[in-house]
C-alpha cells in the first residue's frame, strides 16, 4: 500500500505542471487484481468543445502479470449516456518472445503504460462525458493489474 501511495504522490509532483491535461484519474484494485465484474468510470467535463482532445488509457502491472497482452474495452459517454465510442484495445504488455515487460518502471517489479484510445477526438458540445473500462480476458479475476485509468488532452495547449 505504501508502493502506490509513494507512486501516486510522485505521478502527482511531476505531472502538476502538465498544462495539456484536462483530466487524469486511476483506479486502483486493492487486491491487486482485476474482476470481469470491475468495471470502473471515470466522469470529466470538457469546456472548449472547439479544441481536439487525445484520451490514453492507463494500465500498471506488476512483473507477475501472467500474459503478454491485455484485452479491454472503452466505451465514451455523453451526459445522457448515449454510447459515442465504443472500442475493443488489444496492447502487450510484455515482448511476446522475449517476455520483457514493455512500459516505464519506476518501483521494482510495477510497470505504468498509456495507451492512445482516441486521437484529435473533437466534442460536439460542452459537458460531462465519461469512459468505462472493461477487462475482456478468458479469466473472471485478471492477476497483476494493479490500476486502470484515463488521462484526457487538450491538443491546443503546447506541451
Amino acid at each position: 500500500m505504501r508502493v502506490v501511495i509513494l507512486l501516486s504522490s510522485l505521478c502527482l509532483l511531476f505531472s502538476g505542471c502538465d498544462e495539456s491535461r484536462v483530466y487524469e484519474q486511476n483506479t486502483d484494485f486493492q487486491d491487486r487484481y482485476w474482476l470481469i465484474s470491475e468495471k470502473p468510470e471515470f466522469e470529466f467535463t470538457i469546456d472548449k468543445p472547439a479544441d481536439r482532445y487525445t484520451l490514453y488509457g492507463n494500465v500498471r502491472n506488476t512483473i507477475s502479470y501472467p500474459y503478454a497482452r491485455l484485452f479491454f474495452n472503452y466505451s465514451l459517454q455523453d451526459s445522457t449516456g448515449a454510447e459515442l465510442e465504443k472500442k475493443l484495445v488489444t496492447q502487450y504488455l510484455f515482448d511476446s518472445k522475449t517476455g520483457e515487460p514493455f512500459g516505464n518502471s519506476g518501483l521494482g517489479d510495477i510497470y505504468d503504460h498509456r495507451f492512445e484510445l482516441l486521437k484529435d477526438y473533437q466534442f460536439k458540445y460542452r459537458g460531462k462525458y465519461k469512459v468505462k473500462f472493461e477487462q475482456l480476458m478468458r479469466v473472471d479475476t485478471l492477476q497483476g493489474i494493479l490500476a486502470v485509468g484515463l488521462r484526457v488532452e487538450n491538443n491546443s495547449i503546447p506541451k
